[in-house]
Order: C-alpha cells, then sequence, then structure tokens
C-alpha cells in the first residue's frame, strides 16, 4: 500500500521538527515546510526529507506546497496576524484536496480570552470544523515540557530554577510525545474525523516540584526562584530570543496557571498512550536529555554565560508591551476573561476530558 505524502508546517520548530523526526522513523515521505533554508533544514534534508520554502500567509506558495500531498499537519505561527495563515492554508487545502489535517490548537482556546493569539486559535478551531470532505483533527496539548526547560542552564550550571506561576500546577508534555499522538493520528485520519485530543505529560507538577526533578536528573541541588514577571520578560527577549507577541500572552498564561486552568478535570490524559501505544515520557526524562544539549554542559565558558544571563537581565530593557499592542491594533473583547472563568469553556473542556481515549482502548494507532 502506498504511503501518503504529509507536509509539516513549521518543520523547524518545535513539535514540528519531531513530527518530520516521527514521520521519517516510520518511512513516510514528509514534505517539510521552512521559511528559509538553514542549517536546520538542510538537516532535515539530509535525513530524508523534502523541504520547501514557502510562505504561511502566501495562497499560492502555500497551495505550491501542497500539489502531490495528502495530509497536513499544521502549525500555526505565534504572529498577530495568525487567523490569515489559518484561513491562507483552509483555501489551500481546499484547492489542493487535502484528505486530513491536524491541527495544534490551545487548551485554553476561548472566544474572549485576554490574549490575540488564544482567540484566534479559537476562530481557528470553528473555521476548520466547518470542513466538509476534509478529516480534521484538534491536538491541545497544554503547555510544553520546553516552556519550562528552556533555561535548565540555570539549573545546571547555576542551581536555580525560576518558577513563575506560584504553586500553580500543569501536566508538562514532551514535543515528542505530541508527535507521536499528531503522526498516529495521521495515519489514520478518518479514524479520528471530528476529534479534539489533549496530549498531557504523565503527571500534575508545579514549579517547585518542577524544581526537585530537575535536582535528581542534574545530581546537586536546585533551588526554585519566584520571578516576577516583568524579570522574565527581560531574559525571554536577551536570553532566549522571545518575540514581543509571545511575551505578551505569556503574561496572560502565567496567570491561567495560577487560576489551575491546567489542572482543570485533574489535568492529566492517557491520550499519547491509548493512541500510540507508549506511555507519555515524565518530566524527568525530558528533563534529562536537555541538560544534555550543548548549552546546558558543564563548562566555564557555558557556566559564565549563564551568570550572565541571570544577573544581567534586571538591567536590560524589557517589551512595551500595552504599546506594542496599541500599535498594532489589537481587537479586544468586550469583557476580557480567562478560561477557567467562563462557564462554556468550563463545560466544552469538562466534556473534552470525559471524551479522551484511555490506555489499553480500541481506539489506539500503534505501529
Amino acid at each position: 500500500m502506498t504511503q501518503p505524502t504529509i507536509l509539516v508546517t513549521g518543520a523547524t520548530g518545535n513539535t514540528g521538527g519531531a513530527v518530520v523526526s516521527e514521520l521519517l522513523h516510520r518511512g513516510v515521505p514528509v514534505r517539510a515546510m521552512v521559511r528559509t533554508r538553514d542549517a536546520r533544514s538542510a538537516a532535515l534534508q539530509a535525513r530524508g526529507a523534502e523541504v520547501v520554502v514557502a510562505d504561511i500567509f502566501d495562497p499560492d506558495q502555500l497551495l505550491a506546497a501542497m500539489r502531490g500531498v495528502q495530509r497536513a499537519y499544521y502549525v500555526p505561527p505565534y504572529h498577530p496576524y495568525v487567523i490569515q495563515s489559518a484561513v491562507t492554508f483552509a483555501v489551500a487545502a481546499r484547492e489542493a484536496k487535502l484528505e486530513a489535517i491536524v491541527q495544534l490548537g490551545q487548551w485554553l482556546s476561548h472566544r474572549s480570552h485576554p490574549a490575540l493569539m488564544t482567540r484566534q486559535t479559537w476562530l481557528m478551531d470553528k473555521m476548520f470544523a466547518e470542513f466538509r470532505g476534509i478529516a480534521h483533527i484538534i491536538l491541545n496539548p497544554g503547555l510544553f515540557a520546553d516552556d519550562f526547560l528552556r533555561t535548565i542552564d540555570f539549573a545546571v550550571l547555576l542551581g536555580v530554577f525560576p518558577v513563575l506561576a506560584g504553586v500553580g500546577k500543569v501536566a508538562p508534555v514532551a514535543n515528542e510525545d505530541i508527535a507521536r499522538t499528531a503522526v498516529a493520528v495521521l495515519m489514520a485520519p478518518e479514524r479520528h474525523d471530528g476529534k479534539t485530543y489533549r496530549p498531557t505529560g504523565p503527571q500534575l507538577l508545579s514549579g517547585r516540584e518542577m524544581a526537585e526533578r530537575v535536582a535528581k536528573v542534574v545530581g546537586h541541588r536546585v533551588r526554585p526562584v519566584e520571578v516576577p514577571f516583568w524579570l522574565f520578560s527581560k531574559n525571554a527577549r536577551w536570553g532566549q530570543g522571545v518575540g514581543p507577541f509571545l511575551v505578551s500572552a505569556l503574561r496572560h498564561y502565567v496567570e491561567d496557571v495560577r487560576n489551575g486552568a491546567f489542572a482543570f478535570e485533574g489535568g492529566v490524559t492517557e491520550t499519547v498512550e491509548a493512541l500510540t501505544g507508549t506511555p507519555a515520557e515524565s518530566f524527568e526524562t525530558t528533563a534529562r536529555r536537555y541538560a544534555a544539549l550543548p548549552f546546558a554542559r558543564p563548562s566555564l565558558g557555558n557556566r559564565i554565560k549563564a551568570l550572565v544571563k541571570f544577573t544581567a537581565a534586571p538591567l536590560l530593557p524589557g517589551y512595551d508591551l500595552p504599546r506594542l499592542e496599541r500599535k498594532l491594533g489589537f481587537p479586544e473583547p468586550q469583557k476580557p476573561t480567562f478560561s477557567l472563568a467562563d462557564e462554556t469553556w468550563r463545560d466544552e473542556h469538562s466534556q473534552l476530558m470525559a471524551r479522551q481515549p484511555r490506555a489499553g482502548q480500541t481506539s489506539r494507532v500503534a505501529s
């Protein structure tokens, strides 16, 4: 039987790159869509992916990238005009006659959320759900383990772990587990059409509990340090290269964690194991992989870099988020509401959690 060719957008990103890797591992033809050719795209091509350069906001370029493709993994770009990307993708998908789209969504997806990206994600969900003749599946993973491990060099080299949301808990999931779930669905989309899945890590953890697990990985004491958002945003800008639009949303997501949105209805699912046949990996396992990355390895150079990033951040300019939002003319809901405070969101997401597959059920699509 001929394998379908699968288009992956954001192919050099976190989940996009992991999806490409999983598909190549299975011997599935992959078309990796990137914004520009660089060392990362060259590495994908060397491993067997067909690399195409396309602007995700351009209908003609997207359609050209979809020609000869049967299915797609769509990762919305974190961009103020992301809704244009989604509409453009939908138009091209119809013209290219795709069989199926797996869309990376947001657990917080809500019509009046304070974050523009989250309100636009809600619109995307509704738009793609209206497709006829194209299977559509949403993945709503919540927060990624990657979100909490970008500063693991601080833990390894300085013995500190930044904590933003107090005792708020999440079930951080590895990029690789999101990818395995996406690929399982992409290989049999007709069985999952219209479904929304929430792949999570195996355990709810607070920032302090994450610090404890990281300490086990690095083999020494790691002190959790409460970091105010203004300081975090400076480090995100200068230490991690995070753009202002994402930072403007993160300040709201921190409140969502504090409010308990990611722990709603238990916060943990068996979705990864149910769909792939393998349990989701623990936060400790993911942290061990990050601790082995070059930027976190113990060395004098890395230690100096980590110390400079940690101590210099308060002295650096941050983003003027209100000014940014006024300049870009962000539309604002009449009554901004965090997800957990909205009765409709709670009702829909309570039902969604109840519908998640359990390990051992016949819905598993493992190979």
